[in-house]
């Protein structure tokens, strides 16, 4: 089967990283930025264009949600099966007549952070039987969780992760701006978020729910309200409102 893998970014890197350690051939990595296309191709020997797109059996297109629908339109060829990597937009997004899918890997994606593919989800939405035999038999060589799923449950499987990921990143993120004011070097706090991450493996998260919202301290809550200013404050002020609602406190 010939491969195409489209796009340059994140996902596209370790799409193409995790299909050749698994020994899954690619007959191109296409896209526009030719600067990033040469680093992978250089790494993991794949050949690479910004100009002709090869004739393949497989199209993967791996860029922005909105950029999916015009990308999809460069592929012109009828008698291929076409997916997206995308957590919240339908199969039927691709414009073509070719055979469409969804092939969603559920993970956060740097470039300069290694990861195990074996333990990512994939969820895979396709047209028909044949495809989804060849999708899973080409996820279930790089991960051992791959499932089918509609796009109606992956809309709230990507938002569970928007939540669960780029959100507490995010907060990752303004801890940091408030320790570096004061010159605290953050990796204090490493040791606090690995267990916080590693303590939700074992308790429900409302059950490992621990600080001042929780205990209803308002002169802590009142204390901290007062070291903060802008976004920071309105962020401290609604995760306390969140957390108090969720406890009913």
């Amino acid at each position: 089967m010939q491969i195409v893998i489209i796009g340059s970014g994140n996902v596209a890197y370790h799409l193409a990283k995790a299909f050749v350690l698994n020994n899954i051939p690619l007959a191109q990595i296409f896209g526009r930025n030719e600067k990033d296309l040469n680093e992978i191709s250089e790494e993991l020997n794949i050949p690479y264009s910004t100009e002709k797109l090869e004739d393949a059996d497989l199209y993967i297109i791996c860029v922005s949600d909105s950029s999916v629908e015009n990308v999809s339109k460069l592929i012109t060829k009828k008698d291929c099966l076409v997916v997206h990597t995308s957590g919240s937009l339908p199969k039927e997004i691709l414009v073509g007549e070719y055979r469409k899918s969804s092939f969603y890997p559920l993970q956060t994606f740097s470039k300069s952070k290694e990861l195990n593919y074996e333990k990512i989800p994939f969820f895979l939405e396709t047209e028909n039987e044949e495809d989804k035999k060849i999708l899973f038999e080409i996820a279930s060589k790089i991960s051992k969780n791959v499932m089918e799923s509609t796009h109606e449950k992956r809309k709230y499987i990507h938002l569970t992760a928007v939540f669960a990921c780029n959100f507490v990143n995010h907060l990752f993120s303004r801890a940091k701006e408030i320790s570096d004011s004061q010159e605290i070097p953050f990796d204090y706090f490493l040791p606090l978020i690995d267990e916080t991450v590693q303590k939700i493996h074992e308790i429900e998260p409302k059950s490992a729910q621990t600080g001042p919202a929780v205990r209803n301290d308002a002169r802590i809550l009142q204390l901290h309200e007062q070291l903060l200013k802008d976004e920071s404050l309105e962020i401290y002020k609604t995760m306390n409102y969140s957390i108090k609602k969720m406890y009913e406190l």
